[in-house]
Parts: structure tokens; sequence; C-alpha cells
């Protein structure tokens, strides 16, 4: 089963000088339910911030397929029609707990994510298409002052997967948990002690990398945004990761690079070489399956465009290998793909350094800081297919 990152699917819109993306979160849940119709989430905070917490549960019900927000019941609601430019979305904010309180409210069967800000409520606009999402690397963006984060999750019949990510930026920290039937309780996505402002130090000291973080007119650091946003932005060079992609291309000109998509199917394999310019993979008999054109930086940070990955059984999972083995500068060192030892990643010095910072930062290593970081189960993630309750902590930003 996906994780709700893995299978959400984004379309970026702007307009009235907002910019942003439609929840279009979406699965199919198994015929006989195993799962309530809700579960309770335990939100402590632990921040030792003072502000006001708002909670949002934003996305696409399983039970119907509308898009849409539950309250602290759980309780389901279908947004209204939106309008070009974008209209005020209803307030679906929840009270969240104060500085060292905690607050139980219940998710029903839905893909999507748990926003949480501190001090003032996100603001959130419907368009024709559906919700329009905070894109903070937009200067316009109404949020973009508002200290915030997010979680992703999916509860459905099976169960519930629900993850921390940092794909689109990192902020305000948080520990995601499931409790089991059994009462232990497994959690994902801790930073080290210090590691919130650490990431920030080590991204300063990264020549070129420092543009990525955003402060407040007060001085406050407010996030830092996942580097594809600082190729958009121009905060990080269109060309940052060339020497790299250029050398992957020169060497599988003349090498194979073999491509072992499933852990559990072993004997499926592709087998990459470069002619022409363009990455060709074959199958076990030599029939062509898919092929590559070079990548560029937005294609490898953001693992689409020229890297896309659809959601297939051969081209997707070829592209997922190929973008987290860019990502993470392990094609040049290994040529059986995914390498599946985090000591061997972001080893060269044209990596994704802010992936590289993410992860030396975590309690346990594991992040979500780029869209296929779950290649070889390096993401942070949580799994229960009977969970008896989710657990969202906000953490000290130290």
């Amino acid at each position: 089963m996906l994780s709700s990152l893995k299978h959400r699917l984004l379309a970026v819109v702007s307009a009235a000088g907002l910019a942003g993306a439609l929840l279009t979160f979406g699965a199919s849940p198994p015929a006989d339910a195993a799962v309530p119709a809700t579960i309770p989430l335990k939100i402590t905070n632990s921040s030792n911030r003072g502000e006001p917490v708002h909670i949002y549960n934003l996305g696409t019900s399983l039970t119907t397929g509308q898009q849409g927000w539950a309250d602290a019941s759980g309780t389901f609601h279908a947004w209204p029609a939106g309008g070009n430019p974008p209209t005020p979305a209803p307030d679906a904010s929840i009270p969240g707990p104060a500085a060292g309180q905690t607050k139980t409210i219940r998710i029903p069967k839905l893909s999507g994510r748990i926003y949480f800000s501190y001090g003032q409520k996100l603001d959130f606009r419907l368009t024709t298409g559906g919700l329009v999402q905070p894109a903070v690397q937009n200067p316009n963006d109404p949020n973009r002052d508002i200290l915030f984060n997010w979680s992703e999750y999916t509860l459905n019949d099976a169960g519930l997967w629900l993850n921390s990510t940092q794909v689109d930026m990192l902020s305000a920290p948080y520990t995601v948990g499931v409790q089991r039937a059994g009462g232990g309780v497994s959690s994902a996505g801790r930073l080290e002690a210090g590691g919130y402002n650490g990431v920030f130090a080590a991204l300063r000291a990264q020549p070129g990398w420092g543009g990525l973080i955003q402060t407040r007119s007060d001085g406050t650091v407010l996030r830092a945004l996942a580097p594809l946003y600082g190729v958009e932005t121009g905060t990080l060079p269109a060309s940052v990761m060339d020497d790299y992609i250029n050398r992957v291309w020169r060497k599988y000109a003349t090498s194979t690079l073999t491509v072992t998509p499933f852990a559990d199917r072993p004997g499926t394999k592709y087998f990459g070489r470069v002619s022409e310019g363009v990455m060709n993979f074959t199958d076990g008999s030599g029939a062509v399956v898919t092929s590559f054109q070079k990548p560029d930086a937005s294609s490898v940070f953001g693992c689409h465009k020229l890297l896309d990955a659809p959601n297939d059984q051969v081209r997707g999972p070829i592209s997922r290998t190929l973008c987290a083995g860019f990502n993470r500068s392990t094609l040049l060192s290994n040529p059986d793909q995914p390498d599946p030892s985090a000591a061997n990643f972001y080893q060269d010095s044209v990596t994704n350094h802010y992936a590289r910072i993410i992860h030396d930062h975590m309690a346990d290593g594991k992040a979500y800081a780029f869209a296929f970081d779950d290649v070889g189960h390096h993401e942070s993630l949580v799994h229960d297919g009977n969970p008896v309750e989710a657990r969202l902590t906000l953490d000290p930003l130290d």
C-alpha cells in the first residue's frame, strides 16, 4: 500500500496573486472494512511556544470521493464550489492544544494533510478545480509570513499511513506516531536535539544553499524551501546539478546501469545505456521498455518533467529509482540501483544538500526530503493495519 505522499497528484494553479496545488488525493478502499469510520488523533503541543495553534484536516474522502475537510469529531464536509479568481474557503480550523497540553480529535477515512499553524489561521482559497494550498515560494502567497507545517496521511479500510514530510519545505518540526492494538507505539519524523536550528545552520554553511531559508521581517526563521523551489525562484542556479548529471550520462554511454525497482521481485531488472544522448532501458529480452532524455535539476529535485513517474509497472518504478539515485548521488558509485545503504548516500560534492542535511539531523536518519525518498524505505512513515490511535507531536523549534 502506498503512503499518502506517494499517491498524491498535485496540479499547480495560480490566480489573483495566489499559487498553490489542488488536493486531488484518491484511492479505492478494499471491500471489507477492518478499520472504524474514524480513529482518534492525539495532538500534543511540546513546542514551548505561546501562540494559539490552529489545526486543519483537509483532503479527499475515501468514502465519497469528494474534496473537503473534517471537523474535530471526524465529520467530513465537502468544499463548496470555488471561483476564478479563487474565493475564500470555509473556516476549517480546529483550535489546537496550548503549549504543554494535549488535544484529541477524530480523523475519518481520508487521504490528505493535517496542517497546523502558530499564531495565525491559514488562508485557504477555492478555485474551480478545488482547494488552493499554500505555496510560500510565491512571495505574494498570503501564508508566506505564517509559521506552519503539515503531515500527510491515508486512513482507509486497510489501515493508517501517516508520515512527516519535507518534500516542499522544512518548517515547524513535528513527530508522527501510531498506537497499535497491542499497546505499542511507533513514531517517525523526530529531529535530533538541536536538529531544527542545526538544519538551518548547515544550509547556511553549504555554499549557495542558504538562500533556501525564508525569514519573517521580525527575524523569525520560518522555513527552508526544498531545492526544487530554489531552482524555480532563482535562489539556486538551474545548473546546480549539471556536473553530476553530465558525469552520469557519460558513464552509462560506455557501461550499463541495472535497475531492480521492486524489492519483492528481484528477478525484474531493467538495463540502461545512453545512446545519442538518451538513456534507453531494456528488459531481459533486449526490448526497449522506456527512455529518458538527460534531466535537469528541476526534473531531479521534483522527480517530474524529464523524470516523470507514472503509476505504472515499468517507467514509473524505473524513474523513481533514477530520481532517488540522482538526489542521493549514488548513480556513479553503484551501477546496481537502488543502492540499499544510507552510508553511501550524498557522498558526491554535487548532490541534494537539502536532503543530505535533513537526514543528518533526524533522530533515526529517516525523512521524506524528496518525493521518492521512500525508495529503499528511508522515509519517515508509520503504518498499522488496525490502528488504535494516530499521534501528532508538535516539537520544540530548537
